[in-house]
């Protein structure tokens, strides 16, 4: 299982030190490290080190809560923009979304079950509808400087719905079959 953990460390250095805006512009640039965090490096983690995230064990309500507010709240213009030109906000959207990460998987992995499910499958559907608001605005939400384009902007919406949607889906859906398989073997 450390294997995992050690995977998940390294995804953290490549999304923090690779040069992520040259390679695919200033906003897809943010969803790779944004859905690095809370979708990828967080689970390898918690996976990976269970004893060191125990502590992010919150309820899966609790979790699915934070997160919520945390990756909305950081897509507001305000908060975004922020983030985008002082390095104090950067690295505070950085921690706190990577907290979020991790309590949501601690909180619904421990929990199991269907409250467990629960909290991915309410976590997919609003990264769901972040990533089509994005996609699908009609306009940039963001000043120059987050955002070279509405094309960056929807190439970004659409890496939230690519990689959000579908691992927190996939593991809600895990969790919920094996609640299921529990509850029909102790009939």
């Amino acid at each position: 299982m450390r294997v995992y953990g050690i995977l998940g460390l390294a995804l953290l250095l490549a999304i923090w030190v690779w040069p992520w805006e040259a390679w695919v512009g200033l906003f897809p640039a943010h969803m790779v490290r944004h859905m690095g965090l809370v979708a990828v490096a967080a689970p390898l983690l918690v996976i990976g080190f269970p004893k060191l995230t125990s502590i992010f064990a919150i309820s899966p309500l609790a979790a699915t809560v934070f997160e919520f507010v945390t990756v909305w709240g950081f897509h507001l213009p305000a908060l975004h923009e922020g983030a985008a030109f002082s390095t104090p906000a950067f690295v505070a959207e950085q921690a706190l979304f990577l907290l979020a990460g991790l309590c949501v998987w601690a909180g619904c992995l421990r929990s199991g079950g269907l409250a467990g499910a629960g909290g991915l499958l309410l976590t997919s559907m609003h990264m769901t509808l972040l990533g089509a608001l994005l996609t699908l605005a009609p306009r940039v939400l963001y000043v120059p400087g987050c955002v070279g384009s509405l094309a960056e902007q929807q190439l970004g919406g659409m890496m939230m719905l690519a990689i959000g949607t579908p691992i927190y889906l996939i593991a809600g859906l895990w969790l919920t079959s094996g609640a299921l398989r529990t509850e029909g073997e102790a009939l």
